[in-house]
């Protein structure tokens, strides 16, 4: 098969603005890119997506591929990114049958007003069977603890959420972008495009909540552990369930909510409980 043809249009995902601090001071300070860039696949428009523009080759496959708008990697002909026009045109010599169909049905997420799944992808039960990935809790905390070193725009800039695919503590790659989807899209494009690098993943982490499509994001890309420093909601749990991943919610130094665990989490470092959370019994009344 041909070699794919991928631009390289990576831009800088934070830029430099004047502002007017609380003591009257005037200051650079760096504030995150946000760049509108509209896909097209195989000539027809699909979305406009609005990013950091850091990654965005990796944004748009792994977008497509998450909405099931791309089959497989080997299908890609050519991915090209031209910021002069805000455009990401994709080739493949893969259509679905029912594209059309798919594009006319979208429901909108929760995305913060950045999330959209084409069709019927949330009801979907046609899933492969996702590994029974176990977790120690030592193991958490030690990945936690690493990962606060990988949040460079965040702590530079602000406003954007980051995501991460790890092996147990390891953290092998990190993406940040303006929105939490963009940056769990990123990654599936990286495992695609990058297969070798991140295929030993077996955890995912997420600054953003535990809902319906970042469950199901996650579980398309074959992982069955989801963590989060936020929490979850209704659909996300049903998701879970329905998917066998375990998540792990609100997930901040040594404190966390584990929920659909199926005796995957091994409790070998349980902190000792601060008086204001012991009961009533334990405290003798």
């Amino acid at each position: 098969m041909p070699a794919l043809q991928l631009s390289r249009a990576r831009l800088p995902a934070t830029t430099t603005i004047d502002v007017l601090d609380a003591y009257g001071d005037s200051r650079q300070q760096a504030i995150a890119a946000e760049r509108a860039l509209t896909v097209y696949l195989n000539k027809r428009e699909i979305v406009t997506l609005m990013t950091l523009g850091d990654d965005p080759e990796a944004l748009v496959v792994g977008y497509l591929r998450n909405q099931g708008l791309l089959r497989r990697a080997e299908d890609l002909l050519a991915v090209q990114v031209d910021w002069e026009v805000e455009s990401a045109a994709v080739v493949t010599d893969y259509l679905p049958d029912d594209l059309d169909n798919r594009l006319s049905t979208r429901t909108v997420t929760t995305g913060c007003g950045q999330g959209t799944v084409f069709g019927k992808l949330l009801e979907q039960t046609s899933l492969s069977a996702l590994p029974e990935t176990t977790l120690a809790q030592s193991t958490l905390y030690q990945l936690l603890t690493n990962l606060n070193t990988y949040n460079e725009t965040y702590r530079s800039a602000g406003a954007v959420h980051g995501c991460a695919l790890c092996q147990q503590s390891r953290v092998l790659d990190f993406v940040e972008d303006v929105g939490r989807h963009n940056a769990v899209d990123t990654l599936a494009g990286h495992q695609w495009l990058n297969q070798a690098e991140s295929s030993s993943a077996d955890i995912f982490y997420t600054t953003g909540r535990l809902t319906s499509e970042m469950v199901l994001k996650v579980a398309q890309m074959g992982i069955s552990v989801l963590v989060s420093r936020s929490g979850v909601t209704q659909k996300g749990v049903e998701l879970a369930e329905r998917f066998g991943v375990m998540l792990i919610a609100r997930a901040k130094g040594k404190h966390f909510q584990a929920i659909n665990t199926a005796n995957r989490l091994t409790l070998d470092a349980i902190p000792a409980k601060p008086p204001s959370a012991r009961t009533s019994k334990e405290a003798g009344l």
